[in-house]
C-alpha cells in the first residue's frame, strides 16, 4: 500500500530560516514543523502531530536525523514509533531509509545499532544520576521535595476525622498510600 509523503522539520529558533529544510521537503504532500531546541518532546507539537498523522504505507521525510531526535535515545524511540505504525522514515542528509521491511537488512541493522546506543545512553544517564544523588547525599544537600504540602496535610487530617480511609485519601491525592503515611509521620515530629 502506497501512502502519503509527509515531511517533518525543526528549526532551533524563530530567527532560523526554515527555507533550506523546506526545499528538501518540497515533494511532500503535508509538512509538520517545530520551532525550538527539541529537548522536550512535550514541547514539539509538530512531532506529536506527525506521529499521530502517519498511517501504514506513509513515508516520513526528515532533512537530517538531528532534526528528528534530540539524542540517540530520543531518535530511536521516534523511529520505533513511526516504523511500528508501518511508516518508512527517510533521513535525507544521511541517505538512510528506515522501515520494518525485512528486505532491507542494512536498515534493520542501523535501527538495532541505534537501539543498542540508546540503551547505553540510558544506562549512562542512570549511572550519572545515581552518582550525583550519592554525592549530594554525602554532602547533605540532597532532599526530595515532599509530594504533599501543608495544605494537603490539613485536608488529609479533615478526611481522616471524617472516617476516610488512608487508601481512599491516597487515591484522591493521586499518591501511594505510603506517601500518605510518610506525610503524616513527617509532620508528627
Amino acid at each position: 500500500m502506497v501512502g502519503q509523503i509527509v515531511g517533518y522539520l525543526r528549526i532551533n529558533t524563530v530567527d532560523q530560516d526554515p527555507a533550506p529544510q523546506l526545499e528538501q521537503l518540497r515533494t511532500c504532500q503535508k509538512i509538520f514543523q517545530d520551532t525550538g531546541s527539541g529537548k522536550s518532546r512535550e514541547a514539539r507539537a509538530g512531532l506529536h502531530n506527525v506521529i499521530q498523522y502517519v498511517r501504514h504505507g506513509d513515508v516520513v521525510m526528515v532533512p537530517s536525523m538531528d532534526r528528528l531526535g534530540h539524542d540517540t535515545l530520543d531518535l530511536y524511540r521516534i523511529l520505533d514509533e513511526l516504523t511500528r505504525k508501518g511508516a518508512t522514515v527517510k533521513l535525507l542528509s544521511e541517505g538512510f531509509t528506515i522501515s520494518r521491511d525485512d528486505t532491507q537488512p542494512t536498515q534493520q541493522l542501523l535501527l538495532q545499532f541505534l537501539a543498542v546506543i540508546a540503551d547505553l545512553e540510558r544506562a549512562k544517564i542512570k549511572e550519572r544520576q545515581v552518582e550525583s544523588i550519592a554525592l549530594a547525599k554525602a554532602k547533605g544537600k540532597y532532599t526530595q521535595q515532599p509530594k504533599l504540602n501543608e495544605t494537603d496535610l490539613e485536608q488529609i487530617h479533615i478526611l481522616l476525622e471524617q472516617g476516610t480511609s488512608k487508601t481512599e485519601i491516597a487515591r484522591q491525592f493521586q499518591v501511594s498510600r505510603q506517601t500518605v503515611y510518610n506525610t503524616l509521620n513527617r509532620n508528627q515530629t
